[in-house]
């Protein structure tokens, strides 16, 4: 797979415009510095406290795009005159393999970010070239599970027309609570 796949996303009225490029190692300090906030921390598993754990989370990235099963895009805002854009958050296709029908999407959006759409644009942006990229090879199902109290994630998973499909029960450790499966079909 070509790690220099870069996804273009267009302005709203609210929101500049997005790229979605795969995660570089100078990305760490920002990265690192966006997983300090509370939210990120608390509804995802990343736990990055320093850049050598930034730097070991962006080598993972360019690790899952090298073996083709895991494509992890760094989601930047667009700026006027600023070549990378300020980060907004992460979205990743993963368990992706040639014939299987599903895989899953995940994403976090930075805290400067939230409530201006970015992660249903993005996710949406990702789901088209995940269906368009892999369609061929059998993709036909992506599910986005959740913990059942992040109404936030709910609402992503709505507008980015993933449907409710089931609540899936707790999986401790990983999982310490119930969970929410969405689930979007190639021809939605």
């Amino acid at each position: 797979m070509n790690a220099a796949a870069t996804l273009h996303v267009g302005a709203t009225p609210s929101a500049p415009a997005l790229v979605l490029r795969p995660w570089r190692m100078e990305d760490v300090a920002t990265l690192v510095e966006v997983c300090k906030d509370s939210a990120v921390r608390h509804w995802t598993s990343i736990a990055l406290n320093s850049g050598a754990d930034g730097a070991q989370w962006v080598q993972a990235q360019q690790e899952g795009w090298a073996a083709g099963h895991r494509f992890g895009f760094a989601v930047l805002e667009a700026q006027p005159d600023v070549v990378h854009g300020q980060l907004a958050g992460n979205v990743v296709l993963k368990e992706v393999a040639p014939g299987k029908p599903s895989a899953e999407v995940g994403y976090w959006t930075a805290a400067h970010a939230r409530g201006r759409g970015v992660a249903p644009r993005a996710l949406e942006t990702l789901t088209n070239w995940a269906f368009g990229t892999f369609g061929a090879n059998g993709l036909k199902r992506l599910e986005l599970l959740h913990q059942e109290d992040n109404l936030a994630s709910c609402r992503v998973a709505q507008k980015s027309g993933y449907e409710f499909d089931r609540v899936l029960p707790a999986a401790p450790p990983a999982f310490p609570l119930d969970g929410h499966l969405h689930i979007r079909h190639t021809d939605s």
